[in-house]
């Protein structure tokens, strides 16, 4: 695909009484970086559906282009004249509220709009975004806001888009890549697994004052944790193929009564995209299939995979609560999108007596099923559908992983996703009470 450059570029706003300002230069910037991001990809590539969780590159450039339109230009921008009357239906994801929409698992059918348009459309939006955060609108503080809100929006669709564009090429009988393969990390030998010991106690959980965050991780509230014993990492590959070998998808007293259906139903026999070649493993990438990386983290597993392994190793999964209060002794930073590793790699830090690997490689399943904190109300308008009616039947992912942007995580984020899915970068990290 021909690059298209975004039409955005940082400068200051002349209006004194709006604060978007501080906004525009990662506007632009994460803009910038979605087009990069589909930049290696052909039309076809853009245009296909790997699953129903998965959506097409196209989509997504669409979708995030139309949530600036829906909720910024449409509400903002005086006279703003939208692209196509036709691409609500096509593009809006799940806003209930605002009509109906394409189905999800039927986004491959949208042949039309094609590419080309879909991409005008991206450089209408992003000049009527220029026009309006530089032309001085007097709105508060609710453009700034809804402007960083619609930054964190699209860097979770570029992580999606990278998930996504994976499960097609995995689906595909050539196994292509999306880049050249680069220099292989070197393999070391898998540490043994270090234990930290946290006291608990009452402990402040959420998110903090006047920072960005969703509403999800909101409001900030005490929390009682006993106290606990966490992993100085994520589990690695090395340690999951004794998990394999040993019978861990063959012995149903292992896994909760859903995942034994759900491992006997699908055939499952490893993590998604392991594959055995010749006697070796290999795990297809973004860079097309690789050798398997004993001393990485693994990837790609669901709840229910997470939690046998837990089992079989005599440990159990942290609550989102215990990995908050781990994460707070650990920078945020790591194995992040910024890096372009673009997979789970061996820690690259030594052991220094706290958590390592807290942010980026793999998402962390915990033990907590994801609901809303003492005190949520969820926010009014379309804008509320945008976590609160996902609370139900579905567990909390701490931590970011390989393809996570940089700028996008922090310890208070909550991720949430069924137990049966793994085509994100899922893993996972043991705990254990403290005898």
């Amino acid at each position: 695909m021909a690059r298209q450059a975004a039409t955005l570029s940082p400068r200051h706003s002349r209006g004194d009484g709006c604060d978007a300002s501080a906004s525009v230069g990662r506007l632009a910037a994460t803009r910038d970086l979605t087009l990069r991001l589909a930049a290696p990809l052909s039309a076809e590539d853009m245009g296909a559906q790997a699953m129903d969780d998965a959506s097409p590159t196209k989509w997504h450039l669409a979708h995030t282009s139309w949530f600036f339109e829906t909720f910024v230009l449409t509400e903002f921008l005086e006279g703003y004249e939208p692209f196509d009357d036709t691409f609500g239906y096509c593009f809006n994801s799940y806003y209930e509220s605002l009509g109906a929409r394409q189905p999800r698992p039927k986004r491959g059918l949208l042949t039309r709009p094609s590419l080309q348009r879909v991409l005008a459309y991206r450089r209408h939006v992003d000049l009527a975004l220029e026009r309006l955060v530089f032309r001085g609108v007097r709105a508060g503080g609710a453009l700034a806001r809804l402007l960083e809100l619609g930054v964190h929006h699209e860097q979770q669709h570029q992580e999606l888009m990278l998930t996504d564009i994976l499960a097609l090429f995995a689906a595909n009988p050539l196994r292509p890549s999306y880049r050249p393969s680069r220099s292989r990390p070197r393999e070391a030998p898998v540490e043994a697994m270090r234990w930290i010991d946290f006291p608990g106690g009452l402990c402040r959980i959420g998110a903090e004052d006047g920072a960005f965050a969703f509403d999800n991780e909101t409001p900030r509230h005490d929390a009682l944790i006993h106290p606990f014993r966490l992993a100085d990492r994520p589990v690695a590959n090395a340690e999951w193929l004794e998990f394999v070998a040993d019978g861990g998808y063959r012995t149903p007293s292992l896994w909760l009564s859903d995942g034994w259906t759900t491992v006997d139903r699908q055939g499952w026999r490893a993590p998604l995209y392991w594959e055995r070649r010749d006697g070796d493993w290999l795990e297809m990438t973004l860079e097309g299939p690789q050798p398997l990386l004993p001393d990485a983290p693994v990837a790609h597993v669901s709840f229910y995979e997470a939690d046998a392994f837990a089992r079989w190793a005599g440990k159990r999964l942290p609550t989102e609560f215990e990995w908050e209060v781990a994460a707070a002794r650990a920078p945020v930073g790591g194995n992040l999108l910024s890096t372009d590793a673009l997979r789970p790699l061996p820690a690259a830090d030594t052991w220094g007596g706290r958590p390592r690997q807290m942010f980026g490689d793999v998402w962390e399943w915990t033990a907590s099923a994801y609901l809303p904190y003492p005190g949520y109300r969820q926010p009014q308008g379309a804008l509320g559908e945008y976590n609160g009616k996902f609370m139900a039947d579905q567990h909390v992912l701490r931590g970011g992983s390989c393809v996570t942007p940089a700028g996008h995580m922090r310890a208070s984020y909550r991720n949430f996703f069924y137990a049966h899915q793994r085509w994100q970068f899922t893993g996972l990290r043991l705990a254990a009470e403290i005898d």
